[in-house]
């Protein structure tokens, strides 16, 4: 997965210069220990019933999986090979909600505006520009139908700012009110 990463100009969460990810696997350092306090355990008590004490566990970073969804469908990567390769075995049911949103909002985007300012939308910071974008990839029937049906909710929700739908106060818009036909 990092000649795909490269090649599409992401960088893996272990290549971030500012909070590198690195994890427990063969050639990682392992974790610093965590020292416990002035006379006593870390965790106080033995756990309930006896057993080993409790060890500390290295406080997670989090990473969002957007940035990398959202790379691969632009560049037309998101397809099953990559996306098992990135996510695992269960990408689907892991990541499947997301993939669908970012392919209908990589939709909208592009039927909003013009393929630069699109790329520009999709670039992202410390030079990790978008190298190319590709139209979606094995768009399906019901993609299309659901993302015209979110197209058109998207619309109606700027129509309330017309006419009599306006908010109160909002007037001087150029629109033309019924009850000035009374003039």
């Amino acid at each position: 997965m990092q000649n795909v990463a490269a090649f599409i100009n992401i960088l893996l969460p272990f290549q971030h210069p500012r909070r590198p990810i690195l994890g427990q696997g063969a050639g990682a350092p392992p974790s610093p220990p965590i020292p416990a306090p002035a006379g006593g355990s870390r965790y106080g008590a033995p756990p309930p019933g006896g057993g080993p004490p409790l060890r500390p566990v290295p406080e997670a970073q989090l990473v969002s999986l957007v940035p990398y969804i959202r790379r691969l469908v632009v560049t037309g990567f998101d397809n099953g090979p990559v996306l098992h390769g990135f996510f695992g075995d269960d990408w689907a049911a892991g990541v499947g909600i997301v993939l669908e949103q970012e392919r209908r909002n990589y939709l909208f985007a592009m039927k909003s505006d013009s393929w630069l300012r699109v790329k520009e939308t999709y670039d992202m910071p410390d030079g990790q520009f978008v190298p190319f974008l590709k139209p979606l990839q094995n768009v399906t029937e019901k993609e299309i139908q659901a993302a015209e049906a979110h197209w058109s909710e998207a619309l109606a929700m700027q129509d309330w700012m017309l006419g009599p739908r306006a908010p109160p106060g909002v007037t001087g818009r150029g629109i033309k009110r019924e009850e000035d036909d009374d003039d």
